[in-house]
């Protein structure tokens, strides 16, 4: 049985790259973000529900238009809820089948709404990427080429990071000071151990 890892943290946080150093240790990765892409170009029920939510601009083209859905539901919570409640239990859904197909010791879900979605109960442990909100900001800034009140928006509907850093069991930290790569070389041992238990 495959001991089943959360890993989360806010936008910005650095968690694709703590995911990337884990993976290449040799440890499964399961990408939620990819997964809900996924979901929403490939299923058609999921489709048909997004567009009546949202209008058929969404998917003018038989294309998913990522920006005008997310300039939608960023500026409304109601409306980042709808979509969520549409995505999360598909995705959620699709993380579990991968995850009884693993057979290394231990599985990585990573996902920035694990708490939000619903998907932290599905896990045995979870892992915090934190780091300082300015270095945050900055860092989607230029990774996703938008906008600071675009970030401060997004931040402002997930939980607060120190909030979400309280309810992981491990918090790793990004903050440029400290090496990434010894604090998920430590976890990782334990992980092994613990999945031995």
């Amino acid at each position: 049985m495959t001991l089943k890892i959360g890993l989360t943290g806010g936008i910005g946080s650095g968690k694709s790259t703590v995911a990337a150093i884990f993976h290449g240790m040799g440890v499964p990765v399961f990408d939620a973000d990819a997964a809900a892409k996924k979901v929403m170009t490939e299923n058609t029920a999921l489709q048909q529900a997004i567009r009546t939510a949202f209008g058929d601009a969404v998917y003018a083209g038989g294309q998913l238009n990522r920006r005008l859905l997310a300039s939608i539901v960023f500026s409304d919570p109601f409306k980042l809820e709808q979509l969520n409640a549409l995505v999360h239990p598909l995705t959620i859904t699709a993380a579990d089948e991968w995850m009884q197909q693993q057979s290394f010791p231990y599985a990585i879900k990573e996902a920035a709404l694990l708490f939000e979605g619903g998907g932290a109960g599905h896990v045995d442990y979870i892992i915090g990427v934190y780091a300082p909100k300015a270095l945050r900001i900055q860092r989607a800034m230029s990774r996703d080429n938008v906008t600071r009140q675009e970030v401060l928006k997004r931040m402002g509907n997930q939980v607060d990071d120190n909030i979400k850093m309280r309810l992981c069991d491990f918090v790793i930290v990004n903050d440029e000071q400290q090496l990434l790569i010894p604090q998920v070389a430590e976890l990782h041992e334990q992980f092994l151990t613990i999945a031995k238990q």
